[in-house]
């Protein structure tokens, strides 16, 4: 194995610091992004282009926002709490 390989397998080992800013959720749109588009993909009868950018688009912006309302809903409850 070359060393090249051995280092770009050792860059998965140690797990990548984000740090609790609200900028680190930008993160989250990959993977939300990923998984609208396999999910639509498996659940869709007949794929068009049209038609699976739209239920996709849909998929994606449902899912943030329903992580923004857990995000503030939790930000509310730790407030009244704490406060």
């Amino acid at each position: 194995m070359s060393m090249e390989t051995v280092f770009v397998i050792a860059t998965f080992t140690t797990p990548e610091n984000f740090g609790p800013k609200p900028l680190s959720m930008l993160w989250l749109l990959p993977l939300v992004a990923a998984i609208a588009i396999i999910y639509k993909a498996t659940k869709l009868p007949s794929i068009k282009a049209a038609n699976f950018m739209k239920e996709t688009s849909i998929l994606f912006g449902s899912i943030i926002v329903f992580i923004i309302i857990a995000a503030l809903t939790l930000h509310v409850f730790a407030w009244l709490i704490t406060g």
